[in-house]
């Protein structure tokens, strides 16, 4: 009796998890079924033709927040925060150098729509650039008298600069004096035999 009460009937006591074969065998075949069917429709469409690299036709600001305070707070817009703002990929960059490296690397020209590959140049579009080059550079166009004339202008200038400090430095000493200056009543000062508490030298 002993012995059919260890052995009770319906009861699972070797405490080993049992797994269902058929039905992982099943989910092995779908998770399968769904990775071919993602590889494929990633490679469905045409491979994408992007342009080449080309210079840029704007001059890149790094130097207009430079030496400004800014307060920073945690719900600013990202183009408010401390750093560099690219509006094409939507990220701030926090020093200038970091932020050249970011606009001319891939992730940023791939946004752009270029590949990081420059066009190749034909020996005909060389020789044009050398033309519009030359054409650009006059002969004479630079002389000593330029130069001259240059230097000249550029010291009157500087003279004008400190003729208008110091005529403005004399104004202030004159308002200084003005505001300093004790108003004291005539016939005190008459009483007490001076004119004002000025001294005799200017």
């Amino acid at each position: 009796m002993a012995q059919s009460s260890n052995n009770a009937v319906g009861v699972d006591n070797t405490f080993r998890r049992k797994f269902d074969k058929e039905e992982y065998l099943e989910r092995a075949r779908k998770r399968e079924e769904e990775e071919d069917e993602r590889h494929k429709s990633k490679s469905k469409g045409p491979p994408v033709q992007r342009k080449p690299l080309k210079h840029r036709d704007y001059e890149v600001d790094l130097e207009s927040r430079l030496g400004k305070t800014q307060v920073v707070t945690p719900i600013a817009p990202l183009s408010q925060q401390a750093g560099y703002y690219c509006s094409v990929c939507e990220c701030v960059v926090k020093d200038s150098a970091n932020y050249l490296d970011h606009i001319n690397g891939k992730k940023h020209q791939r946004a752009l729509g270029m590949s990081m590959r420059v066009e190749r140049a034909s020996l005909q579009q060389v020789q044009e650039r050398f033309e519009v080059l030359k054409k650009r550079r006059t002969p004479g166009s630079f002389t000593e008298q330029d130069l001259d004339d240059r230097i000249l202008k550029q010291q009157q200038e500087e003279e004008e600069r400190k003729r208008q400090r110091r005529e403005r430095k004399k104004e202030k000493k004159k308002e200084r004096a003005v505001e300093e200056e004790p108003e004291l009543d005539p016939d005190v000062a008459a009483m007490m035999g001076f004119g004002g508490f000025r001294s005799s030298k200017k």
